[in-house]
């Protein structure tokens, strides 16, 4: 039987050079880092794939060189050639057995869940290392409907595997999510939009160590 790889507790990154007031995904990736993040994905829908290759082959060589983690959104492939530490994909990607043949069981595998339903099904998918759960809150960066808080309640008390809240996570609704002590977050336009995304990531950090 796999044994499920860990991923940091705390924030995860995700790259959206599309809300970050001009700030390449590279730049972003260095501030969030110099912040404290420990874990970071790569997810850009409007590049080339050659553009996505070049990108993210920085990226990963900066995160090496630090010891962040390193995930690509969607793109097996792409994973593959920059050597990434692993993957995360959506309900209607590739299947997560046909992508751990692919991956080995040495890359981490993240899975967005929406549904307890679905979140079940990763829970009993030893393939699958985290879960994301959402999004919570309406979002501008996924055109998925949001799942309300519900399902994160319903996650935390069932679900025993990393779960990533995220989906429309803002200063303004940050406490309902960290009230109840969850252990990976992530705020995407609330991170890379900041005028200051090191200062804002580590206040974060210390609204999150408050609440564990």
């Amino acid at each position: 039987m796999r044994k499920r790889i860990e991923i940091p507790k705390g924030i995860y990154g995700i790259t959206g050079d599309n809300f970050s007031n001009g700030k390449s995904n590279l730049d972003c990736v260095k501030e969030m880092i110099e912040g404290g993040i420990r874990i970071l994905q790569y997810r850009d829908k409007t590049k080339s794939m050659l553009e996505k290759y070049q990108e993210a082959k920085e990226i990963a060589k900066l995160c090496k060189e630090k010891g962040v983690i390193f995930i690509i959104n969607d793109h097996v492939d792409l994973a593959l050639l920059v050597n990434a530490d692993g993957v995360h994909i959506g309900q209607d990607d590739y299947p997560v057995e046909e992508v751990r043949a692919l991956l080995g069981n040495d890359k981490i595998i993240g899975l967005s869940t929406h549904s307890p339903e679905q979140g079940f099904k990763a829970f009993q998918n030893e393939n699958v290392d985290y879960i994301g759960v959402g999004p919570i809150f309406p979002t501008t960066t996924k055109d998925t409907k949001a799942v309300g808080l519900e399902y994160l309640d319903f996650a935390i008390q069932n679900l025993h595997l990393p779960l990533v809240a995220i989906g429309g996570i803002h200063e303004d609704n940050l406490e309902k999510i960290l009230a109840r002590k969850v252990e990976h977050f992530c705020m995407v336009s609330g991170i890379v939009g900041a005028k200051n995304i090191r200062e804002t990531v580590q206040n974060l950090w210390k609204q999150w160590e408050e609440n564990q």
